[in-house]
C-alpha cells in the first residue's frame, strides 16, 4: 500500500519541550515565513522516540513529523531516549500533560506498555510507527505506519542467496529491539547461514573494532548486512582494516550510503522511508482527532521495503540530500 500523503498551507510551528526524561527540544518556525499560529487546529500531539543521539536516521522521521505538523497546523512535542524505561517515562509524561495525541515507536513493547495502556485508558488515541509493527494493536494503538521487518529482511535475503552467498553476519547494533531480531531472522529464514553478531551501535570505534575482528577471525563471511546507515560506514571501514572480500548491503539509507552506492562500496540498501513515518503518524492522529479517521483498515500501513541499488541511484540520490528520503 502506498500511504496518502496530504498536502496543506504551510502553517507555524512550535515544538514544546516534553517533560522529565530524555531528550527534548523546542522551537518555531517563526524563521521559515510560516503563515498561521502554531497549534492552529487546536490539538498537540507528542511524538515519542527510540532515538540514540547522534543517528542521523531520526532527523528524516522528525522532519516529516515536523511537516505534516506544518500542514495540520499541530503543536508537536517531540522527544526521545534510547533508553525503554525512559522511553516510557516521557510516554507517561505525555499523558500527564493531557496532550491530544501521542505517536511514538514500540521498539521494545513489553516495557512500553504500561505506558501506552495509561495513555488509552486516559482516552488519548496513540499511534505506532517504525518498531512494533506485530505487537502495536494488542498494545492498543490505532495505527501502524513502517516498515514490515520480517518482510524486508526475507527480501533481502532472497536476492542475496541468489548471488549464491552462504555465510552472512547479520550486525545487531541494539539489544532487545524487535524490528533489528525481525530483519535477522528474515535475512536467515532466506540465508540458513546467516550469523548474527551484536555491537554497540552507539560507539562507532567499538563497530568498526568489533567487525573487523569478526572478519579477520572468520574469511567464510561473505556478505556483511547492516541494520543502519552508520553502521554500514563503519563495517566498510571494518572490510578494509581486515582485508575482507565480503560485500555489504544495508538497512537504511542517508546521503553518505548513497554516495557509498553509488560508488559501488555498498551493493544496495533497504529503504523503510523514515520521513513518510514521522509524516503520516502525526497526519493521522490529525484526521482522526479532526474527522475520526482511521488510515491503513485495521491493517499496518507499509513505508518498506523499498530497495536502493545502482538502478535508481541517480533518482534517489538528490532527494537524500533534502532530507526526505
Amino acid at each position: 500500500m502506498r500511504p496518502f500523503l496530504a498536502a496543506a498551507a504551510v502553517t507555524v510551528l512550535a515544538l514544546a519541550a516534553c517533560s522529565s526524561g530524555g531528550k527534548d527540544d523546542t522551537k518555531t518556525d517563526s524563521d521559515s515565513g510560516g503563515g498561521n499560529a502554531a497549534g492552529s487546529s487546536g490539538y498537540t500531539v507528542a511524538f515519542v522516540t527510540h532515538e540514540t543521539p547522534g543517528d542521523a536516521f531520526w532527523d528524516k522521521v522528525r522532519a516529516g513529523a515536523e511537516q505534516a505538523a506544518k500542514d495540520t497546523g499541530v503543536s508537536l512535542k517531540y522527544s526521545n531516549d534510547p533508553d525503554a524505561t525512559k522511553q516510557a517515562q516521557l510516554i507517561q509524561s505525555a499523558v500527564d500533560a493531557k496532550v491530544n495525541g501521542i505517536a511514538t515507536t514500540l521498539v521494545t513493547p513489553d516495557a512500553l506498555a504500561g505506558a501506552v495502556k495509561s495513555a488509552t485508558t486516559a482516552g488519548i488515541p496513540v499511534v505506532g510507527l517504525n518498531a512494533g509493527i506485530d505487537q502495536y494493536q494488542q498494545l492498543g494503538a490505532l495505527m501502524y505506519f513502517g516498515s514490515d521487518e520480517s518482510l524486508a529482511g526475507t527480501s533481502l535475503g532472497k536476492r542475496i542467496a541468489g548471488q549464491g552467498v552462504k555465510h552472512p553476519l547479520c550486525v545487531i547494533h541494539q539489544t532487545g529491539s524487535v524490528s533489528l531480531e525481525a530483519r535477522c531472522a528474515g535475512v536467515k529464514s532466506a540465508v540458513p547461514g546467516t550469523e548474527n553478531i551484536q555491537v554497540n551501535g552507539a560507539d562507532d570505534s567499538a563497530v568498526t573494532t568489533t567487525l573487523q575482528a569478526k572478519l579477520a577471525q572468520d574469511k567464510s563471511i561473505d556478505y556483511i548486512v547492516a541494520l543502519n546507515a552508520q553502521v554500514a560506514l563503519d563495517a566498510i571501514n571494518a572490510k578494509q582494516q581486515a582485508s575482507s572480500q565480503a560485500k555489504l548491503a544495508t538497512f537504511d539509507l542517508n546521503t553518505d550510503i548513497a554516495k557509498k552506492i553509488k560508488d559501488g562500496s555498498v551493493e544496495f540498501a533497504i529503504d523503510q522511508q523514515p520521513y513518510v513515518q514521522g509524516y503520516m503518524s502525526v497526519t493521522s492522529l490529525y484526521l482522526y482527532l479532526k474527522n475520526g479517521n482511521d488510515i491503513g483498515g485495521g491493517k499496518p500501513v507499509l513505508t518498506g521495503p523499498s530497495f536502493v541499488d545502482s538502478a535508481n541511484i541517480e533518482k534517489i540520490l538528490p532527494f537524500t540530500e533534502k532530507n526526505t528520503r
